[in-house]
C-alpha cells in the first residue's frame, strides 16, 4: 500500500486584512486612493521633469527614472488585490504568485540601483564640484540605465 499524498497545489490561498463585507469596502477605498496617489504624484514628477528644460541634468534623470520604476512596482501588486476585493476571491494561482514575486524582486532591485546612482551623483557634486560636469555626463547617464536595463531584463 502506498502511503504518498497524490494531492498537488495549484493555487495559494490569501487570507487578507478583513472577512467582514463594510471592512473590506473601506480597505478597498483606502488602498485605491493610496495607489492613485502614487501613481498620480509619480506621473506629476515625470511630466515636470521632461517640461522643464532645466531639471535636464542627471540627478533629475535618475528621479523620472526612480518615478517611473516605482509606478511600475505599485502596479505590479495593488491591482490583484484590488480585484480580489471587488470580486471576492481569495486565490492566486501558482504561475501567477512566481510571476508576480518576480516582477516585484526586479523592481526593488532597480530601486536600489537607481538610489545607489542618485547618492554617487550627489556624492561627486559635493565632493568633487569642478569635475562634476566630466565625471557625470549624459552618455554616463544613458549607458548605465540602459546597462541595468539589461542586467534586468535578461534574468527572464
Amino acid at each position: 500500500m502506498r502511503g504518498a499524498n497524490q494531492s498537488s497545489v495549484s493555487e495559494f490561498l490569501l487570507l487578507g486584512l478583513s472577512r467582514r463585507p463594510q471592512q473590506q469596502q473601506l480597505l478597498f477605498m483606502l488602498f485605491l486612493s493610496m495607489y492613485l496617489a502614487t501613481v498620480l504624484g509619480n506621473l506629476l514628477i515625470l511630466l515636470a521633469i521632461s517640461m522643464d528644460s532645466r531639471l535636464h541634468i542627471p540627478m533629475y534623470f535618475f528621479l523620472s527614472n526612480l518615478s517611473f520604476v516605482d509606478i511600475c512596482f505599485s502596479s505590479t501588486i495593488v491591482p490583484k488585490m484590488l480585484a480580489n476585493h471587488m470580486l471576492g476571491s481569495q486565490t492566486i494561482s501558482f504561475s501567477a504568485c512566481l510571476t508576480q514575486m518576480y516582477f516585484v524582486f526586479m523592481f526593488v532591485d532597480i530601486d536600489n540601483f537607481l538610489l545607489a546612482v542618485m547618492a554617487y551623483d550627489r556624492f561627486v557634486a559635493v565632493c568633487h564640484p569642478l569635475h562634476y560636469s566630466a565625471k557625470m555626463t549624459h552618455q554616463l547617464c544613458d549607458v548605465s540605465l540602459i546597462r541595468m536595463w539589461k542586467g534586468m531584463l535578461f534574468r527572464l
